[in-house]
């Protein structure tokens, strides 16, 4: 289960509307260990498309090293269908190579808008294969 605060998950919502119609991406980094997710970080999508995202190999390498030095993770990876449900495509699936990142997808089929409504959903890609898991929203995480 992904265990996911409200402001993070507004904050994915918001980066997916906003790069509406072109697909967002990010990473939602935590403490090594944790499996909490704690720093948002939006990312640009190179590919600059509706239907693809791909992060900067440079911002990549940036990120992972920024990673490396605060002993963080990257406990969510992020990206934005713009015209389809939120769930991984075969493309998804061959880019996942962070077996315990949760994959989240964000639909923003029915617009960008703030009203629009949504599809917020979260899996475990290993070797392949797709696991859905339950979402699981709160206010703050226990401490």
């Amino acid at each position: 289960m992904l265990t996911i605060t409200r402001e993070l998950r507004d904050r994915i919502v918001a980066h997916a509307r906003a790069d509406h119609p072109d697909e967002a991406c990010g990473v939602v980094a935590g403490p090594e260990g944790s499996g909490r997710p704690e720093r948002f970080i939006p990312m640009l999508n190179a590919a600059r498309s509706p239907t693809f995202y791909e992060f900067d190999s440079g911002d990549l390498l940036k990120l992972y090293r920024e990673m490396d030095d605060r002993d963080e993770v990257p406990v969510i990876v992020y990206h934005s269908h713009t015209a389809t449900e939120a769930y991984p495509s075969r493309t998804d699936v061959s880019y996942a190579s962070e077996p315990e990142a949760h994959y989240v997808l964000v639909s923003t089929a029915e617009g960008n808008d703030e009203n629009d409504p949504y599809e917020f959903r979260s899996f475990r890609i290993v070797d392949g294969v797709i696991t859905e898991e339950d979402v699981q929203v709160v206010e703050e995480y226990a401490a």
